[in-house]
């Protein structure tokens, strides 16, 4: 069978399977964030925090809750990982220093996973169970919270006496609760499906265990030293909440994470999953079916696309290395291949995931551009768990806003009425992850950087030099303020400088979008239904659809255009 034959094959396989969970999967989590009952051990949560989860919220207090629960999510990660030496378990790794820890518990709270450490080399059972897993599956939970009430805000005041939030009845205004929210994103959706998903991964080869460090020997001649640990069940939920990072420094491409064909088909399965079938939910929530498939097909399309340009891309690289290869297999998992590998590296650049099978840096120069620009779309196709939504529902405000100018008439989307306010918060939203993205890399480009200097920025960091090294830097700030967390891995990022404005990158990134994200709905759940007429926009059909994504890849290249000239572009037209 031919290599391009088995991607082709690979990526109808996934499309049926995702298919099939698309629709039940959907309606649950839909009637999960409907439901008027909390489980056992929901109540035993709220008695344990304190939270009160019939108390609806206003915007507000819903974003004071974000905030506040990530706030000291990150104080006890970065505590965590400070103390490490004095835990037990801890594999006789040393404490980490305060600049990569502080990036640490960033990157994990904000549903990053950006790692500037090798995972088998710096972290113990404690710091990996308790502190990056717990985070994988909180951090997660909170961006499907944060989706959930943008699509509130669109669904309200319609169901007003019938609608309700985690058992609390829904008022005019009001998006939820938000400890609600997230714990039932966490116990009814979250959890189950990463214990079937780690019973799958141990069953075809990934180890689960809280083994010491072993030393082993090489086909060399020499030894390596190789240590356990709880890889299967953190590698489910590191895909399923779209979080990346790894257990091992090798990532997905290493064999106790990943270990053979049909477990790299089903982490990239786990990767789709959520934020796929999220589009049935949000089409069930505000009462329209049709809503999610239009939203859906925007994403599919998307993805489809930059799955078929990658591998084209990658198939076809110049070069006689590459022709007698039959493709660009330089940093490629050879039990993967192209094709698996670049539909992996498509998914995870698509979702906020970050976790990879090869090794970004040695795609050719327009492949590593897709990856990149994968990411600049704002990871909305289909973006993370809760974040590729409510992404691309602001990017269908400014779609609808568009469509409003060319025929002069006031937008309304979902029967709600987008004015100054709202195209001001949709417009805020949008720009805040490439200003963080433009002027970080700026800065470490421009910055001077003397051997002694802390900053130790792009000259004295990035492994490559001219467009590529551009590309390494750009790629990373792109990565961290968008929440993905992989890298080209020719920059080390493991320096002062990196740690902290990586780390503010992808704080900033994360969480004041959220509050323009939150604002809207609490601005939109106030405001009453505008009865449909003939002059409303039709949201549902495919022309909206195409609509939705000429916009999306209009004011990307707009913004991005010019640094990806300098990167990748650069590099790929030179090659």
């Amino acid at each position: 069978m031919s290599p391009v034959l088995a991607g082709v094959l690979q990526l109808l396989a996934l499309v049926a399977a995702l298919a099939l969970a698309y629709r039940p999967l959907g309606d649950y989590m839909a009637a999960v964030y409907s439901s008027d009952k909390h489980l056992r051990v929901e109540r035993w949560i709220y008695r344990c925090i304190g939270a009160n989860p019939s108390v609806g919220m206003r915007w507000p207090a819903y974003l004071r809750g974000v905030l506040a629960f990530s706030a000291v999510s990150v104080l006890f990660l970065y505590a965590l990982q400070r103390l490490q030496g004095s835990l037990p378990g801890s594999l006789g790794f040393v404490s980490i220093d305060p600049d990569q820890a502080f990036n640490t518990a960033a990157s994990f709270v904000s549903n990053t996973n950006w790692q500037s450490y090798y995972g088998e080399q710096a972290m113990g059972h404690v710091v990996q169970t308790a502190g990056l897993a717990v985070q994988n599956f909180v951090s997660a939970a909170v961006g499907i919270a944060v989706a959930v009430a943008l699509v509130r805000g669109f669904a309200l005041p319609r169901a007003l006496g019938s609608a309700r939030a985690g058992g609390t009845p829904i008022r005019s205004g009001e998006l939820g609760n938000f400890w609600a929210d997230l714990v039932r994103g966490t116990v009814r959706i979250l959890i189950p499906i990463s214990i079937v998903g780690a019973i799958v991964l141990v069953a075809c080869g990934a180890i689960q265990n809280f083994a010491g460090i072993h030393e082993v020997g090489t086909l060399t001649g020499g030894t390596q030293q190789i240590n356990g640990g709880a890889v299967a069940s953190q590698e489910v939920i590191k895909e399923l909440g779209t979080n990346g990072g790894g257990y091992f420094n090798a990532n997905s491409a290493h064999p106790f994470e990943n270990p053979n064909a049909f477990t790299n088909l089903f982490e990239i399965f786990l990767i789709l999953l959520i934020p796929f079938a999220l589009t049935r939910t949000f089409g069930r929530m505000v009462g329209s079916v049709k809503q999610g498939y239009a939203i859906l097909a925007t994403m599919a399309t998307i993805w489809l696309a930059f799955v078929g340009l990658m591998m084209w891309t990658e198939f076809h690289g110049s070069g006689p290395a590459l022709e007698a290869a039959g493709g660009a297999m330089e940093g490629k998992e050879t039990r993967f291949g192209i094709g698996a590998s670049s539909i992996f590296a498509v998914s995870t650049t698509l979702t906020s995931t970050g976790a990879v099978d090869s090794f970004h840096s040695s795609f050719t120069g327009f492949g590593g551009g897709v990856t990149m620009l994968g990411m600049m779309l704002g990871e909305i196709a289909p973006g993370g768990v809760g974040s590729g939504l409510y992404g691309m529902l602001i990017m269908a405000i400014i779609a609808v806003f568009i469509a409003g100018l060319m025929v002069g008439r006031t937008p309304e989307y979902l029967g709600k009425k987008l004015g100054t306010r709202e195209i001001k918060l949709a417009a805020c939203y949008i720009l805040v992850t490439p200003a963080l993205v433009l002027v970080f890399t700026a800065l470490s480009m421009a910055l001077p950087t003397p051997p002694d200097s802390i900053y130790n920025t792009a000259q004295n960091a990035v492994g490559g030099s001219g467009a590529h090294g551009f590309s390494d830097v750009l790629y990373a700030f792109t990565s961290g303020a968008n929440n993905n967390g992989s890298a080209f891995a020719g920059l080390n990022a493991d320096t002062q400088w990196y740690n902290t404005t990586i780390g503010l990158a992808m704080l900033l990134g994360r969480f004041v979008p959220m509050v323009f994200v939150l604002a809207l709905a609490g601005s939109l759940a106030e405001q009453k239904p505008v009865p449909e007429t003939a002059g409303t926009l039709r949201t549902e059909k495919p022309l909206f659809a195409g609509l939705l994504v000429g916009t999306i890849i209009i004011i990307t290249g707009l913004t991005y255009f010019p640094a990806l000239a300098l990167g990748p572009m650069a590099e790929g037209l030179s090659s």
